[in-house]
C-alpha cells in the first residue's frame, strides 16, 4: 500500500511536534534499509566509501552519499577528513542494541 502525500505530512508533523514520541523520532531517524546496514557495518569497524559501496550491494551512490551525510548531521556516525574513514560515533554505538535485536529477530522468525 502506497503511504500517501497527506499521511506523509501528518507523520512528518507528528515526529516534529512538541509531544514527540520517542520511538517515533528514532523510527524517523532508523527508517529505512541502507540506514540500519550503514550502522549494521560501522559497528564492526571503520570504513571508507567505497568499503561501504561494496558492503551494501545495490545501494546507489547518490543515496549512499545522502544517508552518510544524514548520519553524520545526526552525530551516529564521523568522517576523518585526513582519512576519510567513516566510524561510528559513541552515541551510535547504543544503535546497536537495536541491531542486535533485529537479527535475532530475524534469525528466530524470518
Amino acid at each position: 500500500m502506497a503511504t500517501t502525500l497527506s499521511a506523509r505530512k501528518t507523520t512528518a508533523s507528528y515526529i516534529h511536534s512538541k509531544n514527540t514520541c520517542p520511538v517515533a523520532e528514532v523510527a524517523e531517524l532508523l527508517s529505512d534499509t541502507w540506514t540500519m546496514l550503514i550502522i549494521r557495518d560501522l559497528l564492526n569497524a571503520p570504513m571508507r566509501f567505497c568499503e561501504l559501496e561494496r558492503s551494501l550491494e545495490g545501494v546507489s551512490t547518490r543515496t549512499l552519499t545522502l544517508k552518510l551525510k544524514k548520519l553524520v548531521t545526526e552525530k551516529i556516525i564521523s568522517k576523518d577528513e585526513e582519512s576519510h574513514f567513516y566510524s561510528i560515533t559513541k552515541q551510535g554505538t547504543h544503535l546497536g542494541a537495536i541491531v542486535d535485536a533485529m537479527r535475532n529477530y530475524g534469525k528466530e522468525y524470518l
